[in-house]
């Protein structure tokens, strides 16, 4: 018999024991007419008795049971409890100390991050000073070098003057043929000389050594052109025209006129001729230069106009093939000239150079030759 079921058994064996002893006393008791109903009624009574202690008995050992099953699960609960909050104060110390290390890691490395990229500010600082110091020598070196080719350029217009002076004196001096032959010669030869040193004056920034006091007639200005170019002889002029270019910007319409000249004489067959043409239009004067030579691309004409526009002041790209163009494009963003290139209706190349109404008058003096003004150090064109 199982321990929680004795005292059920006990209380039952008692209550049995107790009921009969009083319903036999109570029935004996009883006058005799009346044991029978006694006997019944003692008999339920103490079935009753025996059923109610019987159940109140059961009833606490059961509460009894439950409260010390209850006892136990919550002893078990509460150490189930106490395991899971000791496990969780467990991982609490492993997280803080893994949270710990990770912090600890990622200041490491953000440390290492920052010194990597203060050493690498530092040299890109350095290697920025380093690079601005080299630009700006080389800068200097360039205006330094600008500087003396401008210089060397003004000796050499100097120069130049000064032979052209003295072969014009000779040539007013010397009567024979053959003499002045030679001498006209060399003054032709001087004069592509000067040229030469106005161009490099002209590409290093420097004045040009020739100024003329008054406005000089198209016509003078085309013939001092022709007189700087190797091939004057091949070169027809078509100008009927009365107007004339101011002074201070006839040199340059004059220079810029050479080197087209030069070119279309050059890139032509050697006795191919040359024809200039002037036009008035209401912006001003045009003057064509067209040749029979090769006919240029559209590469090769876009790579001109690009080399005499007023918007491309790039002289990276220059060669000894485009120094002329070069030269057009400084005189032209000088003056105002607007150049332009097509193909010839001879066959080769026309190039068209357009001078603004500010620039053009009418002349009030005969056609000639334009001399220098007394200010100036260089010669007249031949």
């Amino acid at each position: 018999m199982r321990p929680s079921t004795r005292p059920t058994a006990l209380a039952l064996l008692v209550t049995v024991a107790l009921s009969a002893a009083l319903s036999v006393w109570a029935t004996f008791a009883a006058p005799e007419s009346a044991r029978t109903a006694v006997a019944w009624g003692s008999g339920g009574a103490a079935l009753l008795l025996v059923a109610a202690v019987t159940t109140a008995v059961h009833a606490r050992a059961t509460v009894r049971r439950l409260r010390a099953a209850h006892a136990a699960e919550s002893g078990r609960f509460t150490a189930e409890v106490s395991r899971m909050v000791s496990a969780s104060a467990a991982d609490a110390q492993r997280f803080t100390a893994e949270n710990a290390r990770l912090k600890a890691a990622a200041a490491a490395e953000t440390a290492k991050a920052r010194e990597e990229a203060e050493a690498g500010t530092a040299r890109l600082t350095a290697e920025n000073a380093r690079l601005k110091a080299r630009a700006s020598r080389a800068e200097t070196e360039r205006s330094a070098a600008l500087t003396a080719c401008a210089n060397a350029a003004g000796r050499m217009q100097a120069l130049a003057t000064s032979m052209l002076a003295d072969l014009r004196e000779m040539e007013h001096r010397h009567t024979s043929e053959d003499v002045l032959a030679d001498l006209l010669h060399l003054d032709h030869r001087t004069a592509q000389a000067g040229r030469l040193a106005d161009s490099i004056a002209v590409l290093t920034g420097a004045r040009s050594g020739r100024r003329w006091a008054k406005p000089i007639v198209m016509e003078s200005v085309l013939r001092g052109a022709m007189g700087r170019i190797s091939g004057y002889q091949r070169v027809r002029l078509h100008s009927t025209s009365d107007v004339a270019v101011s002074g201070h910007a006839a040199e340059g319409v004059m220079h810029a006129l050479a080197e087209l000249l030069d070119n279309a004489a050059n890139f032509s067959p050697p006795t191919a001729e040359v024809h200039v043409y002037v036009e008035e239009v209401p912006a001003g004067i045009v003057v064509t230069v067209e040749d029979s030579g090769l006919v240029m691309s559209d590469v090769q004409l876009r790579r001109a106009e690009r080399a005499v526009s007023a918007d491309d002041a790039d002289l990276t790209g220059l060669t000894g093939t485009r120094l002329g163009l070069a030269v057009v494009g400084r005189l032209a963003r000088k003056h105002g000239l607007t150049v332009s290139f097509r193909p010839s209706a001879r066959g080769g190349t026309g190039a068209l150079m357009m001078l603004p109404q500010e620039i053009v008058t009418r002349a009030t003096t005969p056609r000639t030759t334009p001399e220098p003004a007394p200010a100036a150090s260089a010669p007249a064109p031949a």
